[in-house]
């Protein structure tokens, strides 16, 4: 069984071949098309725009919560194109990980020089 920090891993290096290929300035929808093809391609199990419910007195409400990508069923995936992740961005991240009981996710931002300064490990 692989341990998400492993799939970590494995993610950070497609991600990094998808930035070096496609360089910053797209729109994040053409950065999470081509890392989801790379992550599939790589045979891991990868599924995108995944609704995440929100549970208010045990009611399951549609609020238009979707995971970028879900890798595993353990590995929340957010990616933004934006001049600099902001605490909101942050925030986005942790829900996702609480609401689906997730231990790690990764906020990548493609919007950057170079991509290792905009990666965020985000711990639940």
């Amino acid at each position: 069984m692989t341990t998400e920090n492993e799939l970590a891993s494995k993610v950070i290096g497609a991600a990094i071949k998808v930035h070096k290929s496609l360089g910053p300035g797209l729109l994040e929808s053409a950065y999470k098309e081509t890392l989801y093809y790379e992550i599939a391609k790589s045979g891991l199990y990868v599924i995108k725009e995944v609704p995440m419910p929100l549970v208010y007195e045990e009611v399951h409400l549609e609020c238009g919560y979707r995971i970028d990508l879900l890798v595993e069923n353990k590995l929340v995936i957010e990616l933004k194109a934006v001049d600099a992740l902001n605490d909101v961005h942050l925030a986005q991240i942790l829900t996702y990980l609480k609401l689906g009981n997730f231990k790690l996710g990764l906020l990548i931002n493609f919007n950057v020089t170079l991509l290792k300064n905009g990666i965020k490990r985000v711990i639940n």
